[in-house]
């Protein structure tokens, strides 16, 4: 497991934390939560929740895709989302 990496951007924050089993890069603004996971090799679909712990919502291949859902889920545009640098390699 490593040590988390928290970025904060425009009123989101981001944070990047590694479990056993998952990377996890979890998004919170106005009290809304999204979070990306992938499993810890890194070569699985992301998984889109709402919340570290949550329900997963939907599977992405890309990076891309997944940061938009997360979004849209915070009300607010993937652009506007801080990725911390360890995050940056997620997707296949």
């Amino acid at each position: 497991m490593s040590e988390p990496e928290t970025v904060t951007a425009g009123g989101i924050t981001a944070e990047y934390r590694e479990t056993d089993t998952e990377r996890l890069l979890t998004f919170t603004a106005d009290g809304r939560t999204a979070t990306v996971a992938q499993n810890v090799e890194g070569y699985a679909m992301l998984k889109v929740r709402n919340g570290p712990d949550g329900d997963e919502l939907e599977r992405y291949y890309g990076f891309d895709m997944a940061l938009d859902h997360a979004a849209e889920l915070l009300g607010a545009s993937p652009h506007d989302l801080p990725v911390p640098d360890a995050a940056e390699d997620m997707g296949m």
